[in-house]
């Protein structure tokens, strides 16, 4: 099977959030996410970097339960890890800010 080569990030963002429809899944990527900055910022505010190797544990541990048991497909980290990473930050932030429903 042939994927599709997305040439800019707005491209595709439409298909990251097309794989992100269960509720669920959604909410299991913003708890990650709130934990990767929780563990970021505390590595940094009380000098233990030994927090950072609980980042990439946190993020994509919640994400892929989501993707796994949720969603039931497969993360697009696998075939557009930097799209990926940048649409997770994106759908967070949206989220947050009421722009994005949890229950798109």
């Amino acid at each position: 099977m042939q994927t599709k080569k997305y040439k800019s990030f707005a491209e595709f963002y439409p298909h990251y959030l097309s794989e992100h429809q269960n509720k669920t899944c959604r909410l299991l990527h913003v708890v990650g996410t709130s934990l990767f900055l929780v563990f970021l910022m505390g590595a940094f505010l009380f000098h233990k970097i030994e927090m950072l190797w609980l980042c990439p544990f946190a993020g994509y541990g919640f994400a892929w339960v989501g993707h796994f048991f949720y969603e039931k497909n497969k993360p697009a980290t696998f075939q557009y890890p930097l799209y990926s990473l940048l649409g997770d930050f994106r759908l967070y932030f949206e989220i947050v800010a009421g722009k994005e429903r949890l229950d798109s």
